[in-house]
């Protein structure tokens, strides 16, 4: 079997502790070092976030500004996967996680229908509906808290990104 093994350092326990989780890993990094929350370690670490998950590219703030309002007040951290993130998007996400909103995000794994099917594959770990795609006619205006997946914790380093589910 494949699968990738973690070693995390305890937290108080001196016992040897060996958990299994469900998860994934991909090889796409942080869209910029500003996303940054462990800057020993040079990663972004996430616990229990929203996960957004789209094969838009996204460069105007406008369709994404009432879930981050939802998400702002909720008081979680927000991943997203997204076909790519830039300009006007990208740095006003920047500027509210140096406001203090806890957010990071990535480009989509993959290429082709391949992508695509890690996408979906994403959605399907996390529970988010994997719903932003222009076939189904679903705005991302219209997203609510219930359509973005979660999971236990989000680790991000320059070149990779792990998911572990709940």
């Amino acid at each position: 079997k494949e699968g990738v093994i973690t070693v995390e350092e305890s937290k108080g326990s001196k016992e040897l502790e060996v958990e299994l989780t469900t998860g994934m890993q991909f090889d796409r990094g942080y869209l910029s070092p500003y996303f940054v929350t462990n800057n020993e370690k040079m990663c972004v670490e996430l616990d229990d976030p929203y996960l957004l998950i789209t094969e838009k590219k996204l460069n105007i703030i406008q369709p994404l500004l009432p879930i981050l309002e939802a998400i702002f007040k909720s008081g979680k951290p927000l991943f997203i996967i997204a076909e790519d993130i830039e300009g006007e998007a990208l740095s006003t996400l920047v500027i509210n996680k140096l406001r203090g909103l806890k957010v990071a995000a990535v480009k989509a794994p993959g290429f082709g229908d391949r992508r695509k099917e890690m996408l979906e594959d994403i959605a399907a770990l996390t529970g988010a509906k994997y719903v932003i795609k222009d076939e189904l006619g679903i705005k991302m205006e219209d997203l609510t808290l219930e359509d973005l997946g979660t999971a236990k914790n989000v680790k991000i380093t320059k070149d990779n990104t792990t998911i572990v589910s709940e």
